[in-house]
């Protein structure tokens, strides 16, 4: 695996709370942030990043990802959690902060809205908000 792992939703908002360095970063796109809301950590002192890892609407990769993750500051051996819709473009993002000298990048498994439900809805089955954790609309 090149990358530190993948935790559970519930497992990164714990990771979140018990440690003060760890950070999250939500890689989606801006239109996800805006109308799919975002992770709410205020409760915990804190905020979800948004550095989105495929740039809307081409959905390229963004080549300033790294650079964005290291101005908001903090210990490369902190703690990152990556964070998209369902799990997948975080595994990309989380390659690739390893591949810039972070020690510690996760994949946030099943991300903020989780798979498909039968009807093709997310939301439904598993993830963030699946799981009750706390969000909010921008």
């Amino acid at each position: 695996m090149s990358y530190a792992g993948d935790v559970s939703c519930k497992e990164c908002l714990s990771a979140l709370q018990q440690k003060q360095t760890s950070q999250l970063i939500d890689v989606r796109t801006m239109p996800e942030w805006m109308f799919v809301g975002i992770p709410d950590l205020s409760e915990l002192g804190k905020q979800a990043h948004t550095v989105d890892w495929q740039q809307f609407p081409s959905m390229q990769i963004n080549a300033e990802f790294v650079k964005a993750v290291e101005a908001i500051g903090g210990d490369k051996d902190a703690e990152i959690y990556c964070l998209c819709r369902s799990g997948v473009r975080s595994i990309a993002a989380a390659q690739a902060l390893t591949a810039a000298g972070f020690t510690k990048a996760f994949n946030v498994l099943s991300g903020f809205e989780g798979g498909h439900n039968n009807e093709g809805k997310r939301g439904t089955v598993s993830g963030w908000k699946f799981d009750g954790l706390p969000w909010m609309q921008r």
